[in-house]
């Protein structure tokens, strides 16, 4: 039995559907509170499952979540709930204090108490910071010092180490990723690529902070479910792994790319004033993961991001 937590929301949904798809005959529950990354229309097809279940709830609510978990009997918990968008980090930290690391950490009271076999949290890349623009030779390893820039990026290092924490002192048999930034179907259209692929739809302005050229690691979604269901199947208890796409972009080449696509023209580009604390440059070196699992990432970028546009519909 594995709780899905946040199962609802982008990387979430397309995890489901992975594991429904590959392991057919094992069950599942979502947790998901459904706050504004959270689509319950995502799940229609999850729904149809007899081997799928959805409850409704806060990962910070520890009565709901230790219910469930005596009641379920959970073998294996992957932790995808999280506020995750860095504009709403500056407006309002609090939220993200709250779903970010007492949730995180209420999960892992439950798994300390009933007993699980794997805790993966779902992290990001964002934890390290940034690197310059001038040094295309470095990139993030999982021995990176965290040196977060945003009240999210802060909010997932402290829900990592909370994590880490439990498996020193508690032995609860924990794993993480620190993932890139990642693209494909059931996100939400306020980030970069649906909201750009939106807007220039509709022909509308595209905004673009600052002058464009921060730059982004990104990885299909498809990739990222892989890497995961990789790790809770050979990866090591007690071990983090970076899981990047070796797709590096600029964001104003993603934008040039997407109007390229859909036939419009470069005017739609608007410059816009920059993202407080703008991180830079994001660079996920994978080696670890690759030497000591399976996986490798699949999906090439200009492949799927051609897919995901025409999923868009006729323009």
């Amino acid at each position: 039995m594995m709780l899905i937590t946040g199962g609802a929301g982008f990387i979430g949904t397309n995890f489901v559907y992975y594991m429904l798809k590959k392991y057919p005959q094992d069950e599942y529950v979502v947790l998901d509170n459904l706050t504004y990354a959270g689509r319950i229309e995502n799940l229609a097809g999850a729904m149809k499952q007899d081997n799928f279940k959805f409850v409704r709830g806060d990962i910070a609510d520890k009565e709901l979540v230790f219910d469930l978990f005596q009641d379920e009997k959970f073998d294996v918990v992957v932790n995808f709930a999280a506020e995750s968008h860095v504009d709403r980090s500056i407006d309002n930290p609090t939220i993200f204090t709250v779903t970010n690391v007492i949730g995180t950490q209420t999960l892992m009271d439950a798994c300390r108490k009933y007993g699980i076999k794997r805790f993966h949290q779902v992290s990001t890349d964002e934890v390290y910071g940034d690197l310059p623009l001038d040094r295309p030779d470095l990139k993030f390893t999982e021995e990176s010092p965290i040196r977060p820039s945003s009240p999210y990026a802060a909010s997932k290092a402290a829900a990592d180490m909370m994590v880490m924490a439990y498996y020193r002192t508690f032995k609860v048999p924990v794993s993480i990723s620190r993932c890139s930034n990642n693209y494909g179907p059931y996100q939400n259209e306020e980030k970069l690529i649906p909201k750009m692929i939106s807007q220039a739809l509709r022909n509308e302005p595209l905004p673009v902070y600052g002058n464009g050229l921060n730059v982004r690691d990104w990885i299909h979604v498809d990739d990222h479910c892989s890497a995961i269901d990789c790790i809770l199947l050979e990866g090591e208890a007690g071990s983090i792994y970076n899981v990047g796409g070796n797709n590096e972009r600029t964001n104003i080449g993603i934008v040039e790319t997407i109007l390229s696509v859909t036939n419009k023209p470069r005017q739609l580009i608007q410059y816009v004033t920059d993202r407080p604390g703008h991180d830079l440059r994001y660079a996920i070196d994978s080696s670890k993961l690759e030497a000591e699992t399976s996986w490798r990432p699949r999906v090439d970028f200009s492949t799927g991001l051609k897919k995901l546009i025409g999923a868009y519909g006729p323009r």
